[in-house]
């Protein structure tokens, strides 16, 4: 599986790429960031986010973009920020019919550290060490969004698990799993 992990964000939105499965060792494909000018007008920096995302969609055409779900912060500034670069790179993945999962910070740092409570230099430190790279990745964006991809497989086979689970019991069927039901 190959993912785009998506760090939203104006002025920097951290964008990597990591392709693997589960229980394997995984592959950083590419990492960096797209940065917009703080002061620029917003409708051009959310078009210069676009553009970016695009650019990163065309080079790795990846199979999923995990993004990471906008929270509640104390400055609404930010997270407006954070959710409309959050919606661009939702948008720039629905126009190419590439599903969308959505990672919260908690869910994102416990699966790649251990601990919901993981702060930036421990998910670096991780990510760097997961990925076997020489280096934590620059600016904590990039990291973060490399944490997102790591994530998003990691996370997959039981969210898709759980999905089918739910589908069958909607529709009235037992689930089954190896040929037996549940």
């Amino acid at each position: 599986m190959r993912v785009l992990g998506v760090d939203p964000g104006l002025t920097r939105c951290g964008v990597g790429v990591v392709e693997g499965v589960a229980g394997r060792p995984l592959t950083m494909l590419g990492v960096g960031v797209v940065r917009t000018p703080v002061d620029a007008d917003l409708s051009h920096r959310l078009v210069a986010v676009e553009q970016g995302i695009e650019r990163w969609l065309d080079e790795h055409l990846p199979e999923c973009v995990a993004v990471e779900r906008v929270f509640s912060q104390h400055n609404v500034r930010t997270v407006m920020g954070t959710a409309q670069a959050s919606a661009v790179a939702m948008l720039c993945a629905a126009r190419r019919g590439i599903p969308v999962a959505l990672h919260t910070p908690s869910e994102v740092k416990a699966a790649v550290t251990g601990s919901g409570r993981a702060d930036k230099t421990q998910v670096a430190a991780m990510v760097t060490r997961l990925l076997r790279l020489a280096a934590p990745p620059k600016p904590a964006d990039a990291a973060d969004a490399l944490a997102l991809a790591v994530c998003h497989i990691w996370r997959a086979p039981a969210q898709n698990r759980l999905q089918q689970a739910v589908a069958a019991h909607a529709a009235g069927q037992p689930s089954t799993r190896k040929g037996r039901t549940a």
